[in-house]
């Protein structure tokens, strides 16, 4: 299934429902580590280093946490996204699943983000136990909420048992709408740097040195049977080698358009 994300923190798999009891009722429930892509040491990204600005975004959940050899968490989808209009996305390691709520299912969720804003003390960053990560960094622009929480939900102390309730069931999301999504558009980023294994010709049609410039947009239809998401695929050109990723871009987000927490 997309909606379970493969080598993070995997709430799906521990809490599997039918629907998520965030949409069943609008009442509150009771230095970064270093990720290794085969071999090659690499910078856990910051929750929000890769990810876009989605227009219309009402709330947006971003999750990083270490994955296992040859996966690139800056180019992951990002866990759950719920536009105004009601259509939401959830990602996984590699894709993206997209669904549609009615309007009060958005507005359940609306609720307990105003609930969670209004918790007495709660300031931008929290901890739920001593470890850096998971990191989720949570937003809500109409209740004006932008928290960044470390650690684990499920160890986090009485007081912020609703902020760790709601991010639990935004990562955990599952819906009966959702479906895979097929992104019009993919965020093309490579870097100069050695995989292990075989590699493969630069066949894109954006040149290889204005890709190393930056984050450009690429038609999803010009990258048929390359990996995506947080799988990367090496690329051979003369004697230098290259990582390439190619993270799934929601409808109006556009690379490297978010701002870093």
């Amino acid at each position: 299934m997309l909606g379970r994300s493969l080598g993070v923190v995997d709430w799906a798999v521990r809490r599997r429902r039918q629907l998520s009891p965030l949409l069943a009722s609008a009442k509150l429930a009771a230095p970064l580590a270093a990720a290794v892509v085969a071999g090659l040491s690499v910078p856990l990204a910051t929750a929000n280093a890769a990810a876009g600005e989605v227009p219309g975004a009402l709330v947006t959940l971003e999750v990083t946490a270490p994955l296992r050899a040859g996966f690139v968490p800056s180019a992951l989808p990002t866990r759950f996204v719920l536009l105004e209009d009601g259509q939401v996305f959830v990602g996984g390691t590699i894709r993206v699943t997209a669904g549609r709520l009615d309007k009060g299912e958005v507005k359940a969720i609306e609720r307990r983000l105003d609930q969670v804003r209004k918790l007495w003390g709660l300031g931008g960053e929290i901890a739920f136990d001593g470890a850096a990560t998971p990191r989720h960094r949570l937003q809500a622009r109409k209740s004006k909420l932008d928290l960044v929480a470390t650690g684990d939900p499920r160890a986090a102390p009485p007081a912020l048992q609703p902020v760790a309730a709601l991010i639990g069931d935004l990562s955990s999301f599952h819906h009966p709408s959702l479906r895979p999504y097929e992104p019009a558009s993919l965020a093309l980023e490579v870097r100069e740097a050695p995989l292990p294994g075989g590699c493969r010709a630069w066949t894109l049609p954006v040149p290889l040195a204005e890709a190393l410039a930056g984050p450009t947009t690429l038609a999803a239809s010009d990258a048929y049977e390359w990996p995506t998401g947080g799988v990367p695929a090496a690329v051979c050109e003369g004697d230098r080698r290259f990582v390439v990723t190619l993270r799934p871009l929601l409808p109006g987000e556009r690379p490297g358009s978010g701002t870093p927490p």
